[in-house]
């Protein structure tokens, strides 16, 4: 597993409240993702208190308390009724297998027990989980959270990280207000669809008008922000209004803010200072009423330092700072994302399911394009899928698919090699028999192409058609 971040590390630029209640770090347990229902997304579940963690398959994804007992319960048919039992000892998270059918892995390896450590990655019956051996949350931290219960301010905001939850809490308060808002993050974090989910909740009447500040030629960047008269310039031959303008009564998104030349900063300066723009060609200022949101991925302090960005600037738009921690120090919402991302990208994204080393590759790659990265992945993998939907190693881009952690096949189940053919043939009859004869959806639940199935079927001779009601 790579480096964690630090526990205590802080996601949002707030300050800090002397007088709070010192609340200790807690164990968590995490769901991160059901391959075989990736759009379910993930639920988080405290440790604290609990001396004893049950994992067995149920109707339905669950959590129940009973004193320091918690059952979690996963609808999967590759779990068994008890599959694993996670249990504290002298201070120590163990996990052991209860003899599951189809056995128990951490960090890719089958375990019949083993000490937890912080960030170990556990898959049962298809499904990733993480421990979290001590993340900090706020005292009005739920113990029990469930993405598919959860009510969010705006897209966007899911997460199932406490620290991360507590700055989008303070960032949906903040929208509320006029105070500008400077998001700071990687390329590819989603700053615009933040900056979009803070111009929602603002309730502003006007429009939302994003501007890559980086993207403009030099020459236009004053005639496209603040707008132009005709005539002022060649090329000049209406009256345009400008993309300040354009957003009176709204939001204006600057992206990339650092890259704005220094002649244009004074000019914003005079925005936010007096609520006015003077376009270029006219000397008569016109009020503009309107929330700025601006995002950098550079540091703009170290530009202050090198004159290339103004302090004053800077400290009119540092209303409220709010920074996007990069894909690859926040793997816990690699579910949340999947879910999400699939109901944008995927034709019928309710019938896709991951193989269980692709959902395996999705958690352990290190993303460094982040967010971006992981849509443009789903993307070509579900459309490679077709029209069998399920996600095979195969379908992910090579740096992807090869990982480090990734094992080159799929795990065997508990007690077997992957070449054990009676386990194979007899999982496959017991699916045929479920899903009455039904080749699609055996393959669907096996996590396997359909032609794999049509191949091990031809080997031990099965035949689905005894299966089938007449």
């Amino acid at each position: 597993m790579p480096p964690r971040p630090p526990h205590d590390e802080t996601l949002n630029e707030t300050p800090i409240d002397e007088h709070a209640p010192i609340v200790r770090p807690a164990a968590y347990l995490i769901v991160v993702l059901e391959s075989e229902r990736p759009r379910s997304g993930s639920s988080r579940h405290s440790l604290r208190g609990i001396d004893e963690v049950t994992l067995g398959r149920g109707d339905e994804r669950r959590a129940k308390r009973d004193g320091r007992r918690l059952e979690v319960s996963l609808p999967s048919p590759w779990m068994s009724g008890t599959h694993a039992r996670i249990v504290r000892s002298e201070g120590t998270w163990r996990l052991e297998d209860a003899g599951s059918r189809n056995g128990t892995l951490v960090n890719g390896v089958p375990v019949a027990h083993v000490a937890l450590a912080d960030g170990d990655l556990i898959e049962v019956g298809r499904t990733l989980l993480v421990f979290r051996e001590a993340l900090h949350a706020p005292p009005s931290t739920p113990l029990d959270v469930d993405s598919r219960e959860a009510t969010l301010p705006a897209h966007g905001f899911a997460t199932v990280i406490p620290a991360v939850a507590e700055g989008v809490d303070a960032l949906a308060r903040i929208a509320q207000s006029a105070v500008p808002v400077l998001l700071r993050g990687e390329t590819g974090t989603g700053k615009e669809v933040m900056a979009r989910a803070v111009h929602t909740l603002s309730k502003r009447g006007g429009a939302f008008v994003a501007v890559n500040c980086g993207a403009i030629p030099a020459t236009l960047v004053e005639s496209q922000l603040f707008g132009h008269k005709k005539g002022a310039f060649s090329g000049a031959v209406r009256d345009e209004p400008g993309f300040v303008r354009a957003a009176d009564g709204g939001t204006l998104f600057l992206d990339e803010i650092g890259d704005l030349p220094a002649a244009s900063q004074a000019a914003m300066l005079r925005v936010l200072q007096e609520g006015e723009v003077v376009p270029v060609g006219t000397t008569r200022p016109v009020p503009v009423d309107l929330r700025i949101v601006a995002a950098t991925n550079q540091p703009l302090e170290a530009l202050i330092a090198r004159g290339a960005f103004r302090a004053d600037l800077l400290a009119r738009l540092d209303g409220f700072t709010h920074a996007l921690s990069p894909l690859r120090e926040r793997r816990e919402d690699i579910g949340l994302l999947v879910a999400d991302i699939l109901g944008e990208v995927a034709a019928e994204p309710d019938k896709i399911t991951l193989a269980p080393d692709v959902a395996r590759a999705l958690f352990l790659y290190s993303w460094p394009l982040n967010i971006r990265e992981l849509r443009q992945c789903l993307a070509r993998a579900s459309t490679l899928a077709g029209d069998e939907r399920v996600i095979e190693r195969a379908h992910l881009p090579p740096a992807v698919a090869n990982a480090p952690g990734i094992r080159t096949t799929a795990p065997p189940p508990a007690g077997g090699d992957a070449d054990d053919g009676s386990r194979v043939a007899a999982q496959i009859e017991a699916l045929l028999a479920e899903h009455e004869g039904n080749v699609a959806e055996v393959a669907r639940a096996m996590g396997k192409a359909r032609m794999q199935v049509h191949r091990w079927m031809k080997r031990f001779s099965i035949d689905p058609g005894r299966f089938r009601k007449p």
